[in-house]
């Protein structure tokens, strides 16, 4: 080989490395906003009973919208603490007649929001492996959790859903996870 091959060669690998850590690299260290850990376990003023107003979402008559329900739920001193007690009541097991759109036994891991307004709602790995699937029933579980935080904390402006530590591309095949999403009030009759 001669040196001009070995420089050509020089040339298109670091290119390529090159454009590794550009359309790779940054990408993923974007996504990983600092954040402010909420952790899952009960507040002191939960324990104290201040509660507050929050709408809730559940799957309406119809099976195929949301429907909005007003619930008391616990009072949090922080947005963190706030998202925290909202989420625990939007999974929580719901008495018939309501149905929830979340999977029976899914459970609140950790609530995460970033400086701009991005919530990061981790939880357990049954919000997937328990979905029954299909696209309506899907969509009906990602906008009950995104639309209960934007809805009830104007400090939110849109929702990131983890499973069990980890970013996913969907929790049943149709609905792309990958990005955090904001409200949509289309799927609440």
């Amino acid at each position: 080989m001669t040196q001009r091959h070995i420089a050509i060669a020089t040339v298109l690998l670091a290119a390529v490395v090159l454009g590794l850590v550009l359309f790779v690299g940054l990408p993923r260290l974007k996504r990983r906003t600092p954040a402010r850990a909420v952790a899952a376990a009960p507040t002191a003023s939960a324990s104290q009973g201040r509660k507050i107003k929050a709408h809730l979402f559940y799957v309406a008559e119809d099976g195929a919208h949301l429907t909005s329900v007003e619930r008391d739920i616990a009072y949090g001193e922080t947005a963190g603490d706030q998202a925290r007690e909202i989420i625990t009541a939007q999974i929580a097991p719901v008495p018939a007649p309501i149905v929830s759109a979340v999977p029976a036994g899914t459970t609140l891991r950790a609530v995460f929001i970033a400086d701009g307004g991005t919530a990061y709602v981790d939880l357990s790995r049954e919000v997937a492996s328990a979905h029954p699937g299909g696209t309506i029933d899907e969509l009906l579980t990602v906008y009950t959790i995104v639309d209960a935080l934007t809805v009830n904390l104007p400090a939110i402006t849109s929702v990131q859903v983890l499973v069990d530590g980890k970013e996913v591309d969907t929790l049943a095949g149709h609905v792309d996870l990958r990005r955090p999403l904001i409200r949509n009030l289309g799927w609440v009759q």
